[in-house]
This record gives C-alpha cells, structure tokens and sequence, in this order.
C-alpha cells in the first residue's frame, strides 16, 4: 500500500494530504472571485448605456448657454463716491467714459458695490475688469482678482445698456 500512496503522489504522514508531486509550487483549485468581476462587467454596462442614452437623447447634456464670447475688453475703474469715475481701458489706460458726480447711475453703483467686494476680500484695487459680449446677447462684468461674474442682462436692458457702450466706445 505504500508504494500506492508514492505512486500518486500522496502521502499519509501525520494525517497530513500532500499535493500531488506534479503540482508542487501551484495553488490547488485556484478561482478568479466572480462577485467582484460581475459587479464591474454590471458597472461597465451600466456606465456604455448611460453615455449611449445621453447621447442619443440629449438628457443630461451640459451646454454653454451663453456661447462663445463676441466682445471683450478690459477695464479700470479710478474715482470714488465724491468724486468723478473714470472709466479706462485696461491695455492703452486711456479714458473710454467720465461720469461726473450724479450721472451715470447704474454704473456708477456697481462699480461702487463691486469696488467693495475688493475691499472686502483684501484684494488689489488695480486689477482690471472684464466686459464681456456673449453670442446669446448677454453683456457680463467679471471681476478678474475675485472671479465674481456679474450677468448685467439681469439688472434690465437700459443697465445692461449701460455697460454695453463701454464695450463699444472709442478711447478718448
């Protein structure tokens, strides 16, 4: 019966089963765990559908609603709540607007509160605005030391008017 046992490659020492000798260094029944390869292969379905349907349908799509911008320039603002505000071009620091003291309302004021925010935030004065004209119409004021982004459209036509004509005024 010994030679049995050595010819398969078993052996009954202490109880003990021994692989087979032609196995030696290699795991015994070895599997890929399934559960966790099924849950990926799920997820990854899941995820091509997803794309697939929104693709398709255009759900879930996000869009620029503003397009690509038309117009930009930037500007510095100088004067105070006492004083004249000048308005000038950022690149050549020519004056594009005046505004003496009681005009210029609406710009005026958001230059005012927007100045503010900068005090604010401790950021510098000097930073230069940016007027945008986008594709969809919509004129924006952005703050660049801030990033604040202001949509004037929301303030009304005549307002956002207002700041429009800086976008097109000649340097003075």
């Amino acid at each position: 019966m010994a030679t049995v046992a050595r010819a398969s490659g078993y052996s009954d020492h202490a109880g003990r089963r021994q692989e087979p000798s032609g196995n030696r260094g290699k795991r015994g029944n070895s599997r890929f765990p399934i559960i966790p390869f099924y849950a990926v292969l799920g997820f990854l379905t899941v995820s091509v559908a997803a794309i697939v349907f929104g693709t398709v349908t255009g759900i879930g799509k996000l869009e620029d609603p503003f397009g690509k911008p038309q117009a930009i320039r930037d500007i510095v603002i100088s004067g105070g709540m006492d004083l004249p505000v000048q308005v000038l071009d950022a690149h050549s620091g020519k004056t594009i607007a005046s505004y003496p003291v009681g005009e210029g309302g609406f710009v005026r004021g958001s230059l005012r509160a927007l100045s503010r925010m900068r005090f604010v935030a401790k950021t510098d004065e000097s930073v230069p605005y940016r007027l945008i004209r986008w594709e969809n119409g919509a004129i924006s004021l952005s703050d660049t030391a801030s990033g604040e982004r202001l949509i004037l459209n929301a303030f009304g036509p005549d307002n956002a008017a207002a700041f429009a004509a800086l976008l097109d005024a000649k340097v003075q």
